[in-house]
């Protein structure tokens, strides 16, 4: 797995692959394919990214930080 927070947040709140798969509004083949890829359209991105709660960089482990917080953005 080459994002491993993608899993991790997933399996934090109890959420099968099935029913991720569904929330995206797709099958679970592309699911599958996603995870083994590595590849994720940016929409199933920003759909993850406002189900757990965080940001696309910590999904992509591209960050340590959790958070979503956008504010320092605007300061």
């Amino acid at each position: 797995m080459k994002y491993p927070n993608i899993e991790a947040e997933r399996a934090r709140h109890g959420i099968s692959k099935a029913k991720l798969a569904k929330l995206l509004g797709v099958c679970e083949k592309t699911l599958y394919n996603w995870i083994n890829s590595g590849v994720w359209p940016s929409t199933a991105l920003q759909k993850m990214a406002e189900m757990f709660d965080c940001s696309i960089d910590y999904l992509l482990d591209q960050t340590g930080k959790r958070t979503n917080d956008q504010r320092s953005l605007y300061c």
